[in-house]
């Protein structure tokens, strides 16, 4: 006997695929452009750059606007949901090689590099040709042109962030149980403090940026040092941004009556994607401020 097939809705063709790829390559050659004129008069560069994500933007409501409907039409089937948390699960996947290439920088500058200035493994000639004055430890607070800077410590601003991204997690895992019960008071509840800690998050580090800058004088040009501390911490932020973004997103779309307890993969996309950001976190905290 002849087993039926799952429905598999195919959407119609599509202009948001090479709106998108038109945005990246604005941005790519904003981004360029800019480096390129730093310090100089000319700035259509930062043109170039803000036109390209005004095109990101545009797309990403057209886009997900399409994606939206289409569910709520009933379009999709069991199989489409099936690809949805694969897609989402290989996306997460490559963040984890995004931030896992940082941390693999880190650890060589901190278990490789820095000793072996330092001397270690019979290379007290070599460090004593690159640099002379050179001594081994961590944080380096000194460059080889003689700049110091001061380390940022694990209390104050990055413990506060701490606790308040790891109560946001807990606060969404509510929200998210209280969907599945399909109790929407409690769900907008939860998912609203969630949103409160997540862009409180967002203000205490950019606090923490003007205290580093202003105060520590730890700046991204600070050597080794401030290099690793400002792009894992930078681009961990940036995640932040569009995780309290997707659940701003979801918010809307709860207040709005979508999702039930059966169905409702966007909502835990984004909730995925906000546990995996303070796992993030949580890793930055004890290898970047703490160790």
């Amino acid at each position: 006997m002849t087993q039926p097939y799952e429905k598999y809705y195919v959407p119609a063709q599509s202009i948001w695929p090479i709106v998108g790829a038109v945005g990246l390559f604005l941005i790519a050659m904003g981004a360029g452009f800019s480096v390129q004129q730093m310090g100089s008069e000319q700035s259509y560069g930062l043109w170039i750059l803000s036109c390209g994500f005004v095109v990101i933007v545009t797309m990403m409501f057209g886009w997900f606007g399409n994606v939206i409907q289409e569910s709520m039409d009933g379009l999709y089937s069991a199989q489409m949901d099936r690809s949805f948390r694969q897609g989402m699960s290989w996306f997460i996947f490559s963040e984890v090689m995004f931030f896992g290439a940082f941390f693999g920088a880190l650890f060589y500058a901190r278990m490789i590099a820095v000793p072996w200035l330092g001397g270690a493994g019979n290379n007290e000639m070599t460090g004593a040709v690159l640099w002379p004055e050179f001594t081994a430890m961590w944080p380096l607070v000194e460059t080889p042109g003689g700049t110091t800077t001061k380390a940022m410590g694990w209390y104050g601003l990055p413990l506060l962030n701490t606790v308040i991204l790891v109560i946001s997690s807990v606060t969404l895992h509510f929200a998210h149980v209280s969907l599945e019960k399909d109790k929407r008071g409690p769900l907008k509840l939860w998912l609203a403090i969630t949103l409160v800690l997540g862009f409180a998050f967002l203000f205490f580090q950019i606090e923490e940026y003007i205290h580093a800058y202003q105060e520590l004088g730890l700046r991204l040009d600070s050597g080794i040092y401030g290099n690793t501390f400002f792009l894992l911490t930078g681009f961990h932020g940036l995640h932040v941004t569009l995780g309290a973004i997707m659940l701003t997103v979801m918010f809307l779309r709860v207040l709005k009556g979508h999702f039930t307890g059966k169905s409702h993969f966007a909502f835990m996309a984004s909730s995925w994607y906000w546990h995996f950001v303070d796992v993030v976190w949580l890793c930055l905290f004890i290898f970047v401020y703490v160790l």
